[in-house]
């Protein structure tokens, strides 16, 4: 699903590089998690997969696409297959829950009839059915991120990244951004998340993928992490 060989990415050949020869591969359906510390190229990583990024050196194949001979013009189908979520939520302040949701299939031609079908399945994934004629202004924190979670998985991507998802977030509205997560990895969408949250990778008990100065420092099944 995700393959990176030896993979490198340099900005400024005199700070050296944010990712030095990185190797590392994602099965399908997996949930991983990415840790380490600010600066130390968990964001590069992630700007990589999604092509906002080329490497420098090394290869990269994501669901299949060889990133050496992706075209242009094919960025936008490859990023279709990756929904990517941030730490602020992106949402259009003018628009209901269901708008929100509906605009990331508007933008690629989907029809009225097939929107107004598929947005209330996805919503009730992330548990904001009842929420859907409310403006994010009237949401907490929490489920503006949800909703956020909605339009990313709305055209059922292969990949879902999230990154930072529960960074602006209190605990208990983080935990119920982190069960929605679980349950889109348990349909079938492999999740990679970044977080700086110690607790929750210790309660997760996931892969646990540790980057220190752009290297992959350790690579763990069923593991905690220490972030200090």
């Amino acid at each position: 699903m995700i393959l990176l060989d030896r993979v490198t990415k340099t900005y400024n050949k005199n700070l050296g590089p944010a990712l030095d020869r990185i190797s590392l591969h994602v099965e399908p359906k997996e949930f991983v998690i990415v840790v380490g510390q600010s600066g130390a190229g968990k964001s590069t990583l992630l700007k990589l997969l999604t092509r906002e990024e080329r490497p420098t050196s090394g290869k990269i194949i994501v669901g299949g696409i060889d990133y050496d001979k992706l075209h242009d013009r094919d960025i936008p189908l490859l990023r279709r297959k990756i929904g990517t979520v941030f730490q602020d939520f992106k949402l259009l302040p003018n628009r209901t829950v269901f708008e929100n949701v509906a605009f990331a299939l508007e933008i690629v031609g989907v029809s009225t009839k097939e929107i107004k079908n598929t947005v209330p399945k996805v919503l009730d994934i992330v548990n904001l059915k009842d929420k859907a004629d409310r403006m994010p202004q009237e949401l907490s924190g929490g489920e503006r991120q949800r909703v956020a979670i909605a339009r990313a998985i709305v055209r059922q991507p292969k990949i879902l990244i999230a990154d930072e998802p529960t960074g602006n977030l209190d605990p208990k509205h983080a935990w119920d951004v982190i069960k929605v997560l679980e349950k889109i990895n348990r349909y079938g969408t492999t999740v990679l998340l970044t977080t700086h949250n110690q607790e929750i990778v210790n309660k997760l008990k996931r892969r646990v993928v540790t980057i220190k100065h752009g290297q992959i420092a350790s690579d763990r099944a069923n593991a905690e992490y220490n972030v200090k």
